[in-house]
């Protein structure tokens, strides 16, 4: 059933149901107005496109066989009309290329048919848990831009969405799936959560999957008997039973074994887990909170990473932008960290000059946050004071090939003579058009501090053209 919390931020909450087959539909929607959802069925695209005209739901779940349409084409035109409706697709087709296809085109999830009743439920449930979230981060526009947020430092509009984000994810009980790169601030928004939530007066226990020996980590996780192996000389308890009450933390989640992996799922589900050298189960009550720098549908494809427990972990996602599309968040960071080792050190700075500020705006920061942190404390140790130019910062060489296609990334060349490669007639080498568009809109976007509709009106295009040719560029890169 749904939750309170869910039942009353939406009254009673609107699924369109968009299914061919007219009995399996109305299943669906007997079952899913047994959980609470107001249910509508409908039978091809055109009605389905005719209701979210008229009435959008909160909800959609869609089958990607219809008669008039593929379902891809009706989610397309979903994210060209901007209708406010989070889409669970559902289909007969297994193969990985159609959802993630459908997952580039703006699903929130899909299921593979025959769909396990409980796994629907869950899945709609998740989908409407982040509608409703969606339409409090809408209201973020009308507040004022916070400069710093539980730790974090920035004002881009990226990073404002992201401070929403927590907030109404420190307000549920659900699990937070928290993805970006190395450096980019994940345990740290995994802590913002836990301070906000009300379990805040109770541990926070973080395990690092990737720094833990495959071995350990079950203990680590679980504890162990007196005993248990070579080693156990007396009884340990891990951290499940230590975050009891509080959030339980994992970071590198795509690094946990396999077989650590399933047990991780069976805890999940019932809260039940068993000591190693233990035949007794024990129960706790922890949040989840994971965190990971890979991209999860790979390692899903790969056989890496369990689609079942991604599936359970994954329902209030966080993505923390790369500090390269952050814009001018760079210079505050900087300054920030200037302030803070200049006291440490008892030195006094007077900033950076505008020199400074440029080349730290068009370095890449492949190591994001962490990099420039590391960066701007090696400066204060080893310089004695006054403005930080150009030449003091020393920013190491980057293969700019790395970060071509990124979204919002701005990057030059450190020498100002040379020009990128798909620029230099002289190299012979010609990019494609569609490499060439993404470069500039994108680039755009970062001027913009990632704001989509201003920077579509200085190119003089509509915001949903950018989002159509971003769906685009999406399939392009994944088929290589």
């Amino acid at each position: 059933m749904l939750s309170q919390e869910l039942y009353a931020s939406s009254s009673q909450p609107r699924v369109l149901i968009v299914e061919d087959d007219r009995l399996i539909g109305e299943a669906f929607r007997m079952l899913l107005q047994d959980e609470g959802f107001s249910a509508t069925h409908v039978v091809s695209g055109n009605e389905a496109l005719l209701a979210l005209q008229h009435s959008p739901p909160q909800v959609m779940l869609l089958d990607l066989l219809l008669p008039d349409m593929h379902g891809q084409a009706l989610l397309e035109q979903i994210q060209q009309q901007n209708i406010p409706v989070t889409v669970v697709v559902v289909t007969s087709e297994t193969s990985a290329t159609s959802a993630v296809d459908a997952m580039h085109a703006g699903a929130f999830d899909y299921l593979v048919k025959p769909v396990d009743e409980n796994r629907l439920v869950t899945t709609m449930c998740n989908a409407l848990e982040r509608q409703v979230m969606q339409q409090r981060l809408e209201q973020f526009h009308l507040l004022q831009p916070l400069d710093q947020f539980q730790g974090f430092i920035g004002k881009s509009l990226a990073m404002q969405a992201v401070y929403r984000m927590i907030e109404s994810a420190a307000a549920s009980q659900a699990s937070v799936f928290v993805s970006g790169e190395s450096g980019t601030g994940k345990e740290l928004c995994a802590d913002a959560i836990h301070q906000l939530s009300s379990r805040h007066a109770r541990p926070m226990v973080s395990i690092n999957c990737a720094a833990i020996p495959r071995e350990l980590l079950e203990s680590e996780l679980f504890g162990h008997t007196k005993g248990a192996f070579t080693g156990a000389t007396s009884e340990r308890k891990g951290a499940a039973a230590a975050a009891n009450g509080g959030t339980l933390f994992f970071d590198e989640i795509c690094d946990m074994d396999l077989d650590l992996q399933a047990k991780l799922l069976r805890f999940i589900q019932s809260k039940h887990f068993r000591r190693v050298g233990s035949d007794r189960d024990e129960i706790t009550d922890v949040r989840f909170i994971c965190a990971t720098n890979r991209d999860p549908m790979t390692e899903i494809r790969a056989g890496r990473f369990r689609e079942d427990l991604y599936y359970r972990l994954h329902v209030l996602p966080i993505a923390l932008p790369p500090l390269r599309q952050r814009g001018n968040d760079i210079v505050m960071l900087a300054q920030h960290f200037l302030r803070r080792y200049a006291q440490e050190e008892n030195k006094r700075f007077n900033g950076f000059s505008a020199d400074a500020e440029r080349a730290l705006l068009t370095y890449p920061w492949p190591g994001n946050v962490r990099e420039l942190q590391n960066l701007l404390h090696k400066l204060v140790v080893m310089q004695d004071g006054g403005v930080i130019d150009a030449e003091q910062i020393q920013l190491p060489p980057v293969d700019i090939n790395m970060f071509s296609g990124d979204e919002g990334t701005d990057v030059q060349q450190q020498d100002s003579g040379a020009k990128p490669e798909g620029h230099d007639i002289a190299s012979g080498t010609i990019r494609p058009l569609w490499l060439e568009e993404k470069e500039i809109i994108e680039r755009a976007i970062a001027l913009c501090d990632g704001n989509v509709i201003d920077a579509a009106k200085q190119l003089g295009i509509s915001d949903s053209t950018i989002y159509r040719k971003r769906a685009k560029w999406s399939k392009q890169e994944s088929s290589g």
